[in-house]
């Protein structure tokens, strides 16, 4: 059996629960992770309990752990909320970036690229998760950074279904997202506050509509002529 530190496995349960291997409001069974990850109950409760405080997992006395959900008042708020702190973010960005930083952004384009190139839909959504993130540490805000760590656990969540495309027009979507990337580090290495903040609303837009349909899909088809009436038609 494969032993997990108390690191590999907070990493490996934020994978799981970014990619919806873990799906939200999943009840975390404490002896079976455990069991998984080689470790006894203790150490586990100490990583659940981290995760707890990156809004990842919600804990309860009587009811153990669950996955955190994303039930209407949490994505109402998301929706509201996003694109006034990736505005933000990214206007601070541009004024405290550090060459160190633009690196790892790149780094985290270059994996971003990579997995929409080849289909990897999982892969993406992380590699997307870690551009954004690198953004809001570019901040150098503390308040700021908080409140996004938060929005990307919801956002990388939701955004499975956008790098799933089930079109070409819809794959064109996500090609266009790793043009507006590119385009985001360049205004930022720039220093162009006021075009990275509108770069960040069109790559905001660009995906949120496939976001709010998967939210609030299309109704299943119903047969609406009761069978008896079909049956009595001329």
């Amino acid at each position: 059996m494969t032993r997990f530190s108390k690191d590999d496995c907070l990493a490996d349960l934020r994978r799981r629960i970014l990619s919806t291997d873990l799906q939200p409001g999943h009840d975390l069974d404490e002896v079976g992770l455990a069991q998984h990850y080689g470790m006894s109950r203790t150490p586990l409760r100490e990583v659940l309990q981290r995760l707890q405080g990156e809004g990842y997992v919600v804990m309860s006395q009587n009811r153990g752990a669950k996955v955190a959900s994303m039930d209407i008042a949490v994505l109402r708020i998301f929706f509201q909320t996003a694109p006034m702190v990736y505005a933000n973010i990214a206007r601070l960005a541009c004024e405290n970036r550090t060459g160190a930083q633009l690196d790892t952004l790149r780094a985290a384009q270059q994996d971003f690229t990579a997995a929409t190139r080849s289909g990897k839909p999982d892969e993406a959504a992380l590699a997307n998760h870690r551009f954004h993130a690198t953004i809001g540490h570019m901040a150098h805000n503390a308040y700021l950074v908080a409140s996004l760590d938060r929005l990307l656990i919801d956002h990388t969540r939701l955004s499975q279904t956008f790098y799933r495309p089930a079109s070409p027009s819809e794959t064109m979507l996500v090609l266009k997202a790793a043009e507006q990337h590119d385009a985001m580090i360049a205004a930022i290495e720039g220093g162009e506050g006021a075009l990275a903040i509108d770069l960040t609303i069109q790559h905001w837009d660009l995906s949120r509509d496939r976001m709010e349909r998967f939210v609030r899909p299309n109704p299943l088809p119903v047969d609406v002529i009761p069978r008896k009436d079909r049956q009595n038609a001329v």
